[in-house]
């Protein structure tokens, strides 16, 4: 790997930590329906953290480049893993 500046890595670091976060928020609207609140409340939490996740995503790959959050994204895509699987 290309040794990069202090301020370089500690930049990368924090992309990768908000990309992996993003993801991470993306497990609230799978558990928020079994919680006993209302519909209404439910619903606003879901569009939240939806759009909180995706915003935190984006910032994320400002601060790892292009290439790195392409990277991070295909590992997270299901096709990619099946691809990986014929080649071993």
């Amino acid at each position: 790997m290309l040794e990069l500046p202090t301020d370089k890595k500690f930049i990368y670091k924090l992309g990768i930590g908000l990309l992996i976060f993003s993801m991470v928020l993306w497990l609230i609207p799978v558990i928020t329906p079994f919680f006993p609140i209302s519909l209404k409340l439910k619903a606003g939490i879901i569009t939240s953290v939806l759009i909180i996740a995706e915003i935190i995503f984006w910032i994320g790959a400002l601060l790892v480049g292009k290439e790195a959050a392409a990277k991070f994204k295909s590992y997270l895509n299901p096709n990619t893993w099946k691809k990986a699987k014929r080649n071993k």
